[in-house]
């Protein structure tokens, strides 16, 4: 379970952290520390294990009919890079603890943090080629919430939009690529798809696969052509950068193309696409950011340009090539997240990141700009830093594979270095110069522990940088040698190999970088240059609102085309594609086939005309009697709980039953607030014959339509039934499930996935009705109260409903129906204990209960209710779908599917023995949302009526007075 601790923990505490106050900001520093300490310990006792080479598995059932399992998977690359997201994690959040302004949500931002945390764990630790994709879609959807954290900035939701559209788009074309590389395999595993790669390259669907998994890790890592979202999403808060750009989001593509390298790569196909958008994202990046004026804005094309450098690597695809790659990851990492944060720092000090303003820093932050231009040093390339060392592998790399007359990759390759030493030195060029008097800001070193995680990151690029094979060597090996397996190379990882080729494309693109720095400094004014030279007729971020803007344009044209505003020509389309489509598919009349007749009973034939008929006179009432439409509606679904009886299926008529019940109940609530009536004038206004015509026409294919639905139910109803599943779970439910009611079992036990889905929803759609009633404002004509509660001459009028029940003239009825409430809960705990063997089940119960609560509102009013009950519905819904979900989870952790009843006998001293299944905890679960999910709507409506009382007694004391005036004249 060390491994699904690793996973799960961080969103258990993202949850934690999402309902901690406002001002508890030590407490979520604490929280998020914490999470991150745990699994960095967790990871280092796992490291003998990782040493010897040992590949640790998870698993849990998931799908196994399907082939799908959630499987958690440990091998030396999974350690390193849980290991960066961790150790990278825990100096973010040091960092954002005195980052953050103490009027920003806090709790949200460590919430989003860890929950973006766990999915990149999830990412990483995933034995499942499916189950990878589920987490690769949440790190996209907490990166939008994350880069959204200021969403009162136009800037933050533009770039969370583009950042989730681009990147989940990715999202599900990896996904259909890993769906094809399945069905090459005929497994999902991870290790069954890696050990597969002759069967997958000989495939005639191989280059089908590569397309679509090369899309979704592209995108991920910002590389051309999907590159421009990344500098957008600069405006999220410097620690969601520095994390992103590190350890985390873009370094999601680059570890998807190393761990699949070995399935995959060894093919044209596989360099020319990976490398090739390497190759034009280096150089792109690279050139871009040296005229950047915004400080993470550089920082950003420069992280674009190091993911190309480490994609074109795994292109190329050779094994020393994925170490350079694997070397250059973790290097990246440290060099970013350091400058990413002193960029931070920068701007919390003096309120700008703007170059051009910024200078001469060095006077008023001397320990920061000495440890930015030692990272900055390294991601240039310089001697005796990390970069150095991982650079100098690249241009080995590209010498080996252009030859002695193909030297434009080793063109390409200089050309970038000379382009990260220009931004390099445009980055550090803030901290020399004349100091900057015109600041928002009067800058002053951070606090000592705001500094620190930059402190430790510059360190780590200073000892790697001198002496690698010590500090980083045994690490890198671990992740080499799990990712290569049999081709791990002979490598050294010294700081000086001698004079060679290599070495002299360094010392070209160090002083080449310096001289074009120079230039274009001096004789092309770079401070006052707006925008970068050629490319920037080429605006990704503009192309992409291009497409949106065109997609959104297509959209309104089919909607002004083929849609329509008004709900009757809706109906109308539908219910005749209804009719031609059953007509096309069924061929000429003389091909139809002849319904039986036989088993017509007429009691049942009368039953349905009563219910046709509710529904007929409920369409004609409605526009104008919406009561006694109400009432015939009831009267239909009444018929269809009587139908559900006639056909046997009593737990579907008692069901239907209730539901009706509670549905009518608050259904009549909310009338009250709908406009008054179409007045008697209207309704008596002489309709031409154009309208006759329309409205008979519309009846005819009303009724066509009604006719076929019955038709084809009665068609389905006497069809000869084949093999079917029914006869598996008549015979299952008692042995398998625990239970003789069939229809219970297979809600609870069978189906219990499919029960929790349908809870979740019931409870996101109460959540989501009570929060638009909040909101909720009645039109004035239907706010005031209705002039029979207003006359002066009955008492009622002159009382509040908590009144009238308790000494005024529903006095009576309040005494019964509060004797009754006790009575109907007992009567709900009868049909809840005894629904997995007869009908009932907590489906039903809760929907007795919350009858049972419904009828105390109709009495006494809110006030009383309220009073006297403590319901807290929101409480009642997050039990119910907590204690569903841990009787799932409580499967797992004895080893089985997820939902597995398992039932206990228990030997009791008086009751004897007791048969308690797991699936009782479950239906306790959907008892309770369903309870909550009726409350929850029920105190919305009826605290709208609270306002309306509210105003009544003011009204019927004007009314009172009035009277009293009119006596006394």
């Amino acid at each position: 379970m060390l491994l699904a601790s690793l996973v799960f923990v961080p969103f258990i505490a993202s949850l934690i952290a999402a309902s901690m106050p406002q001002d508890a900001r030590n407490r979520e520093f604490w929280l998020a520390a914490g999470v991150a300490v745990y699994g960095i310990i967790a990871l280092i006792s796992l490291y003998p294990e990782m040493s010897e080479g040992t590949v640790l598995r998870e698993g849990f059932d998931w799908l196994p009919a399907q082939g799908l399992y959630f499987l958690l998977r440990m091998d030396g690359l999974a350690w390193i890079f849980g290991l960066l997201v961790l150790v990278i994690g825990l100096l973010v959040v040091l960092y954002a603890r005195y980052y953050m302004s103490p009027n920003d949500p806090v709790p949200r931002f460590f919430s989003f943090l860890l929950a973006f945390m766990g999915s990149m764990l999830g990412v990483v630790l995933s034995g499942n080629l499916v189950q990878l994709v589920v987490f690769w879609e949440l790190t996209s959807l907490t990166s939008f919430l994350l880069i959204g954290y200021w969403h009162h900035r136009a800037d933050a939701r533009r770039g969370a939009r583009m950042a989730f559209t681009v990147t989940a788009t990715g999202g599900l074309c990896l996904l259909a690529g890993v769906l094809v590389l399945g069905h090459i395999v005929g497994s999902y595993d991870l290790d069954i798809v890696l050990a597969a790669s002759e069967l997958i390259r000989s495939h005639d669907l191989y280059l089908t696969a590569l397309l679509l998994i090369a899309l979704g890790a592209l995108t991920k890592s910002a590389q051309f052509p999907f590159h421009f979202w990344l500098p957008h999403a600069m405006a999220a808060p410097t620690p969601v950068s520095s994390y992103l750009h590190s350890a985390t989001m873009v370094k999601a593509g680059v570890f998807l193309l190393v761990r699949l390298w070995p399935a995959l790569s060894g093919t044209p196909e596989w360099t020319w696409i990976i490398g090739g958008a390497g190759v034009c994202t280096l150089l792109i990046g690279a050139f871009i950011a040296i005229f950047q004026h915004d400080l993470k804005g550089l920082l950003a094309y420069s992280t674009i340009s190091h993911l190309g450098l480490i994609t074109v690597l795994i292109g190329i695809g050779t094994p020393l090539a994925m170490v350079a790659a694997i070397f250059h990851i973790l290097n990246h990492a440290t060099f970013k997240a350091s400058l990413f944060m002193a960029a931070g720092i920068i701007d919390h000090e003096t309120g700008t990141r703007d170059m051009r303003i910024l200078s001469g820093l060095r006077h008023k932050l001397p320990i920061t700009a000495t440890l930015a231009i030692i990272a900055s040093a390294a991601m240039a390339g310089v001697p005796l830093l990390n970069g150095f060392l991982s650079k100098e592998m690249f241009f080995a790399e590209t010498l080996q594979v252009g030859g002695d007359h193909n030297w434009w990759l080793s063109i390409a390759a200089v050309a970038m270095g000379m382009f990260s030493v220009a931004y390099s030195l445009r980055f550090i060029s803030i901290f020399f110069g004349r100091q900057a008097d015109d600041l928002p800001r009067d800058p002053h070193e951070p606090p000592r522990w705001m500094r620190f995680p930059v402190e430790l990151l510059a360190l780590t690029c200073l000892v790697v940088g001198v002496a690698p094979a010590i500090s980083i060597g045994p690490i890198l090996d671990l992740a080499v040698t799990a990712s290569l397996r049999e081709h791990t190379p002979r490598y050294d990882l010294a700081t000086w190999h001698g004079w060679n080729l290599p070495l002299l494309m360094s010392i070209i693109a160090l002083f080449g970088g310096i001289a074009l720095y120079a230039i274009l400094r001096w004789r092309f004014n770079l401070r006052e240059r707006t925008r970068a030279p050629l490319l920037s007729h080429f605006n990704g971020a503009q192309a992409y609102e291009t497409a949106m803007q065109s997609l959104t344009r297509a959209a309104e044209w089919l909607v002004r085309r083929l849609g329509t505003s008004k709900l009757q020509k809706q109906m109308l389309m539908l219910i005749l594609m209804l009719l031609a489509v059953p007509l096309l598919l069924a061929g000429p009349p003389p091909d139809w086939t002849v319904l039986p007749q036989e088993g017509f009973d007429p009691l049942f034939a009368g039953i349905w005309l009563i219910g046709g008929g509710c529904a007929v006179a409920a369409a004609w009432m409605a526009k104008y009697h919406r009561l006694t439409a109400l009432v015939l509606v009831g009267g239909t679904g009444i018929v269809t709980a009587a139908t559900f009886l006639w056909l046997s299926a009593p737990d579907l008529a008692l069901t239907q039953l209730m539901v009706e019940t509670v549905t009518t109940v608050l259904l009549l609530l909310g009338l009250r607030w709908l406009p008054p009536r179409i007045e008697s004038a209207e309704m008596q206004a002489i309709a031409s014959r154009r309208d006759w015509t329309r409205r008979a026409l519309h009846m005819i294919i009303a009724v066509a339509g009604g006719m076929a639905m019955a038709v084809l139910t009665y068609a389905v109803l006497v069809h000869p039934a084949s093999d079917t599943i029914a006869s598996f779970f008549l015979l299952n439910a008692l042995t398998g499930g625990g239970g003789s009611n069939v229809v219970n079992v297979l809600l609870v036990n069978f189906r219990a996935f499919d029960t929790m889905g349908e809870i979740t929803v019931l409870a996101i759609v109460a959540l989501t009705v009570y929060a638009l009633l909040r909101r909720f404002r009645p039109a004035p004509d239907s706010a005031e109260v209705p002039q029979q509660q207003l006359h002066a001459f009955d008492p009622a009028s002159r009382q509040t409903p908590a009144e009238q029940a308790d000494s005024g003239y529903l006095a009576v009825p309040g005494i019964y129906l509060r004797t009754l409430l006790p009575f109907m809960g007992v009567i709900a705990a009868y049909f809840f204990m005894r629904g997995h063997n007869l009908p009932g089940g907590g489906f039903v119960a809760g929907l007795i209960f919350a009858v049972a609560i419904l009828v105390q509102y109709m009495l006494a009013g809110a006030t009383w209710v309220e009073a006297h009950i403590t319901l807290r519905p929101h409480r009642w819904l997050g039990a119910g779908l907590l204690l569903a979900g841990l009787t799932g989870l409580g499967s797992w952790a004895f080893g089985y599917p997820f939902l597995t009843t398992h039932t206990a006998h228990l030997h009791l001293p008086v009751l004897g023995e007791l048969h308690v299944p797991s699936a009782f905890v479950f239906d306790l679960g959907v008892f309770a949302v369903v309870v909550g999910t009726t409350m929850l709507m029920l105190v919305a409506l009826a605290h709208q009526s609270l306002r309306a009382h509210k105003k009544a007694g003011e009204q019927a004391a004007d009314a009172a007075a009035s009277a009293a005036n009119g006596g006394a004249l």
